[in-house]
């Protein structure tokens, strides 16, 4: 299994929810709604690369259109391997969590 970081495990996430509208606007606006936090797009962007490199990842540019002032959108899509990777997560934070049902995560 890849280790990822948690913030690695939620863009792989990210994109699999956005499916083919996974482009950096979109992947920041949805991690923003998720996790209630601001995510920079440099911090995105490195992450995108890193797992893309790692071959979780897989982008492609799209054709420039007027409405984005000529420019191209970078679209972001899950590979096998980058669902296999969130797959063995999930059942990896399954089983550390296994056991716990009584525990109460509410404050005192």
């Amino acid at each position: 299994m890849k280790l990822l970081s948690r913030q690695e495990e939620m863009l792989l996430i990210a994109v699999w929810r956005l499916q083919h509208d996974a482009y950096g606007v979109k992947i920041r606006e949805l991690l923003k709604e998720l996790t209630g936090k601001e995510w920079a797009f440099g911090a995105i962007f490195t992450m995108l690369d890193r797992l893309v490199q790692k071959e979780l990842l897989t982008s492609y540019l799209t054709d420039p259109t007027p409405e984005r002032g000529g420019r191209s959108k970078r679209i972001y899509q899950l590979r096998k391997d980058g669902k296999q990777a969130l797959i063995e997560i999930q059942q990896v934070q399954k089983s550390l969590w296994d056991g716990l049902e009584g525990l109460s995560l509410e404050k005192n």
